[in-house]
């Protein structure tokens, strides 16, 4: 018997045993390694394996670091099959229970990403599980820049049996991906599920409302809505050299008179008039954006829909989510505590019996 020959039987065997069982293999082993003058192989049908998991539901438990509540890191399907990650938890029992799903800022950063948030900016989060909801961190693919103005809304066709798009789908879409997931789960309720996200996180709660009806509440905090609202940029935006690309972040949008003299008012009245959710916007008194903000909120208010407002007097850019300080601490201030107490109280009106 060649080394060669060796090798792929025992190969043969270990892929045999995980499929058959030992002795079956045994029985396989010895009619192929006894000579026959005429080899007369019987065929038996191969029996039925059964997957220990559903491999398109893969649930992974973590702990959290002073919590006593884990966390369950799933990747979500998305429109066009990919897939994203995200990081449940809620309340103990079986529910159901209404659910506010969390976005920071702009995509990317895969599970490594909602990993870290769980374990060092998920204090609000806490808050809201103790108060009876299930949360959960977000993830979702990287903003593309003007994608949303240049592309229009996404059309889904077949073509050779396959799925065909005009474009490739954008962050926004990926959450509504993730609502439609959340509402699956057994320990949700289906019509409770609630959106809070933060900087281009907010700007989203304006996107998926506008073009998507499936959510009970959604909070706004410090949306940057330049894009929602077709905001044509000054001077004090920036185009980095190397990329090309916009940099938005030095950009001076303080007051609501000369965000109204830069947006495209018929194309963001056209995008507010098909939300149907109820809004609640957080300013913040200090950041450059304000006056985008703000006219994000009036725009919902102009048009008759059901929004709130309310801005804060903090040094840092989505105070709303309390991070670990350097002593690996939760210390959240006065103002964060009114924010998140706020947004509790706000989702307690629409998502609580």
């Amino acid at each position: 018997m060649t080394k060669k020959y060796l090798l792929l039987t025992m190969r043969a065997a270990t892929i045999c045993i995980a499929v058959t069982g030992i002795s079956a293999c045994q029985n396989k082993e010895e009619a192929t390694l006894a000579p026959t003058a005429t080899p007369a192989p019987t065929a038996t049908p191969a029996p039925a394996v059964t997957p220990a998991l559903d491999s398109t539901r893969v649930v992974i438990t973590e702990a959290v670091d002073g919590s006593e509540f884990p966390v369950h890191l799933a990747y979500i399907e998305t429109i066009d099959g990919l897939y994203t990650p995200i990081g449940i938890r809620k309340p103990d029992g079986d529910g159901p229970f209404p659910i506010v799903l969390f976005a920071s800022g702009n995509g990317g950063g895969g599970m490594n990403w909602v990993r870290d948030a769980t374990q060092n900016t998920s204090w609000t989060q806490e808050q809201f599980v103790k108060a009876g909801y299930a949360v959960a961190w977000t993830r979702y693919r990287a903003e593309v820049e003007l994608a949303y103005a240049n592309y229009g809304k996404l059309i889904e066709d077949t073509r050779q049996g396959r799925q065909l798009l005009n474009r490739g789908p954008l962050e926004y879409e990926d959450l509504i991906s993730i609502i439609e997931y959340a509402k699956t789960l057994p320990y949700v309720d289906p019509d409770r599920v609630g959106y809070m996200g933060m900087s281009h996180g907010g700007e989203m709660a304006f996107k998926i409302t506008s073009e998507y009806d499936g959510l009970a509440a959604a909070i706004a905090s410090e949306p940057a809505n330049h894009e929602f609202l077709a905001l044509t940029p000054d001077d004090t935006a920036h185009v980095n050299p190397e990329s090309g690309l916009m940099d938005i972040e030095s950009m001076l949008m303080r007051e609501t008179d000369k965000v109204r003299r830069r947006i495209d008012m018929q194309i963001a009245q056209e995008r507010i008039s098909t939300i149907n959710t109820p809004i609640f916007v957080h300013g913040r008194n200090s950041d450059e954006l304000q006056g985008i903000f703000r006219v994000g909120y009036d725009l919902l208010q102009e048009a008759g829909k059901e929004s709130e407002w309310k801005s804060y007097e903090h040094d840092v850019h989505g105070f709303v989510y309390v991070q670990r300080n350097d002593d690996g601490v939760y210390a959240p201030d006065e103002v964060q505590l009114e924010a998140v107490n706020d947004s509790l109280a706000f989702f307690d009106r629409y998502m609580k019996p």
